[in-house]
């Protein structure tokens, strides 16, 4: 690990900028893996515990420092709120898929929270561009004993200073929520839990054509298994304006649907699909030591398994552009503070958009071939340390926060449609 940074990284404590590879195409689909991790907790079955007894003891660990409190036995749910830090790592190493890269990135990061009440789940992505300090981490190999804090890097370079456990101070840090679970994830289980459930069924407002990927899809609703799936989730070109934030929406669209089967009767009756996507998950997770134990799957199960798929939130960290960084984004303290506070708060939410790569069922894309990229200033606080105050979110009939335009997502209840490429 020292070796390599060595070679590439400066580490001083000004602004960094590492030289980071593009994001891996197997990376980007890991969304998938992590969805479904959550989604076989959220089905809180007996056949998913059955599975795990044969399963947890066999999985990978790895320690985030100091402990979380144990789960007992008998323990039937957690006790208060649930936050997990899942984590995809594009790294080559001991995988089957093998293209002449190494190193390792986590070019997926997602966070699971679950409010105290056990009513609402909120799964928040963030952009694997995201510049952001990240703070001083112990090495995972002992050289050296602590990398130091940097002013300014890319998310998805926090593997390669500390590993899982350097990506989970870096969002407790960003976030101000405590983070004592968290899971991480290789890609060669994608392909096998597409095809697990038989295919997922998304629903396409126009047809998605990426050369860069080889995906030509007609417009419609569209099953999706195997290597399908795997490029529906890496592409980038071919949805929204090309960016990070279009293709996180655009996978929102396949993990909603994908919550929604999973959810179903006829998948969870079904103990050689159920067992099929618990083994996919696990042969390819490391997991916390505190989250290690049947007990702890069971009580995640019993924590989460009576939430409503209105009350199961996607969500994408708010961003803007970066101000000097082509092609890289900036935190949105401002909405991201307010989003953080409503889930610490606990309460129902709704967001008021979907994102540049997905549109609601029924809607056309707005797309325009001909005209040219709007220039979007970017609005970014002047110093991004800085306490900054939003404006009070608005509430619906139903008492739940409205989420402002900068803050977008779905809920899993609610069908989208991904909107192909709509900014070229």
């Amino acid at each position: 690990m020292a070796k390599k940074l060595a070679a590439g990284v400066d580490r001083s404590t000004s602004v960094r900028h590492g030289r980071l590879r593009r994001s891996s195409a197997w990376g980007n689909a890991l969304r998938v893996l992590l969805t479904t991790a959550i989604v076989v907790a959220l089905s809180g079955v007996a056949t998913v515990t059955y599975a795990l007894w044969g399963l947890v003891s066999d999985v990978r660990t790895v320690e985030l420092g100091p402990s979380a409190d144990a789960v007992g036995a008998g323990d039937q749910s957690i006790d208060g709120a649930l936050t997990i830090l899942l984590v995809g790592s594009d790294s080559r190493e001991g995988q089957s898929y093998q293209d002449g890269e190494e190193g390792e990135l986590n070019d997926v990061t997602l966070m699971l929270h679950v409010s105290a009440d056990h009513q609402n789940a909120t799964v928040v992505s963030f952009p694997r561009d995201l510049m952001l300090p990240i703070p001083s981490c112990p090495s995972d190999d002992g050289q050296p004993d602590y990398y130091p804090a940097m002013s300014e890097q890319q998310l998805n370079s926090t593997m390669m200073y500390g590993g899982l456990p350097c990506t989970v101070r870096t969002i407790e840090s960003l976030t101000g929520m405590s983070i004592p679970y968290a899971g991480l994830v290789t890609f060669d289980g994608v392909i096998g839990i597409s095809n697990a459930i038989g295919g997922v069924e998304v629903c396409l407002a126009q047809p998605i054509v990426d050369e860069h990927t080889g995906l030509d899809l007609p417009a419609g609703e569209v099953t999706l298994q195997g290597n399908d799936a795997l490029q529906f989730l890496r592409t980038r070109h071919g949805v929204g304006d090309g960016g990070d934030t279009s293709r996180i929406s655009n996978q929102q669209v396949f993990m909603s649907s994908l919550v929604r089967e999973l959810k179903s009767a006829e998948t969870l009756s079904d103990p050689v699909k159920v067992y099929g996507l618990a083994k996919a998950g696990v042969d390819n997770m490391t997991l916390s030591s505190s989250m290690a134990s049947v007990q702890f799957m069971q009580a995640v199960a019993g924590t989460v398994k009576d939430i409503d798929l209105d009350r199961i939130n996607f969500v994408q960290y708010p961003s803007f552009t970066h101000p000097y960084q082509e092609g890289r984004l900036t935190p949105d303290y401002a909405n991201a503070q307010l989003l953080f506070d409503v889930l610490e708060q606990g309460k129902p939410f709704s967001v008021a958009g979907t994102g540049e790569g997905a549109v609601a069922e029924g809607e056309e894309a707005a797309a325009d071939p001909a005209a040219p990229a709007e220039e979007v200033p970017a609005e970014t606080p002047a110093d991004p340390n800085a306490p900054v105050d939003a404006e009070a979110p608005a509430v619906d009939e139903s008492g739940a926060v409205v989420l402002p335009e900068g803050i977008t997502g779905q809920d899993a209840g609610t069908a989208t449609c991904s909107a192909g490429r709509t900014v070229f």
